[in-house]
């Protein structure tokens, strides 16, 4: 059964929602904002009917919380309202208010019009979710490409991804960086960070695949797969009407190498000028470049790549970053220790 949130300060309004969709959707009912945002964050309704007028919150102020909200912002809404006001139901269209029924309503077409607005967000959401499979598709193909490649770092672009996905998530729990996080789409954040490597495709095969420590010269060369990988990825965009979807990898792309204090590469930014995606994916970046083996080296235990990152921090490292990555810290062994173990 479908599931409808209605928020409305008048407490007959409210009842008289639940008592003419009952049987039909499980219907839940809000006197404030306050008081859905609560739930929404254990249950996410199927549509949204809001009241307009309302002491605390109005409805307008409430629709631009839903929608500059990434998790709640594909929630459709219905202003239900007493109101008869063309300017207001302009600005609601604007905002992102899929419909306006007025009251009184009369229960037959109120039923109607949820079930004909539920329907075509099903038909919306089946085929955003073909596009993102198709784009999926693509990053996939792509990043298997240089991880073939590439066979010094083995699955390093999955556990990258991996570990993104914890620090990402740790962020969101305790509200850092929320601002920037929140107009993310996370589903299409995590599978770009496989292409944060993407660069490496125009390195030979002789640098790429030493078995030992590259010398100046061929380190300067590996250097560049960071400007180059977002140059691959800038021809992408710009050859595809579906490009937008690789705006996160060219981040991850172009600036995971980057440094807090300004000495990396290949811009030489500093601080809060790195994208937030390169200064999350550095951490991520170099923990599993540190407990990883390489021809070159032994890995660190991860109690010592632990005591690296949380001595780079605020240089090398965005002390925020750092702080996350320490709050999750075991996570990150228990995850790490099973993809290295899958490879061995």
């Amino acid at each position: 059964m479908k599931t409808i949130f209605a928020v409305d300060d008048v407490k007959t309004n409210r009842n008289m929602v639940k008592d003419a969709l009952e049987g039909h959707y499980k219907v839940y009912t809000f006197p404030d904002a306050d008081k859905m945002f609560n739930l929404l964050e254990r249950i996410i309704p199927d549509l949204i009917l809001l009241d307009i007028n309302m002491p605390e919150k109005n409805g307008f102020e409430i629709l631009s919380q839903l929608k500059g909200d990434t998790r709640y912002k594909f929630i459709p809404v219905i202003f239900l309202t007493g109101e008869l006001d063309p300017a207001a139901e302009i600005r609601g269209f604007e905002m992102g208010v899929i419909d306006f029924i007025h009251t009184p309503f009369t229960i037959p077409i109120l039923i109607k019009r949820i079930e004909t607005h539920i329907e075509i967000d099903s038909i919306i959401k089946k085929n955003i979710r073909a596009v993102h499979a198709f784009h999926f598709t693509v990053i996939g193909v792509i990043a298997n490409m240089v991880e073939n490649r590439d066979v010094v770092t083995g699955k390093h672009i999955e556990r990258t991804q991996e570990y993104l996905k914890i620090l990402v998530e740790e962020l969101i729990r305790t509200g850092v960086y929320e601002g920037e996080i929140s107009g993310w789409d996370i589903d299409l954040l995590l599978p770009s960070a496989q292409l944060h490597d993407v660069g490496k495709i125009t390195i030979s095969d002789t640098i790429l695949n030493k078995p030992g420590k590259l010398n100046d010269e061929e380190f300067a060369v590996i250097k560049t797969h960071s400007s180059e990988g977002e140059r691959v990825i800038c021809d992408i965009i710009e050859k595809t009407e579906e490009g937008d979807f690789l705006l996160h990898a060219k981040r991850f792309a172009g600036s995971h190498h980057e440094k807090w204090n300004g000495t990396g590469y290949p811009r030489g930014l500093r601080e809060y000028d790195i994208p937030l995606e390169g200064r999350i994916m550095a951490v991520a970046d170099v923990y599993d470049a540190l407990v990883s083996k390489r021809p070159y080296k032994k890995p660190f235990t991860h109690e010592e790549a632990v005591d690296i990152i949380k001595k780079d921090s605020g240089t090398h490292f965005d002390p925020n970053i750092v702080k996350a990555f320490l709050n999750v810290a075991d996570v990150f062994k228990t995850k790490s220790e099973e993809m290295l173990k899958a490879i061995t």
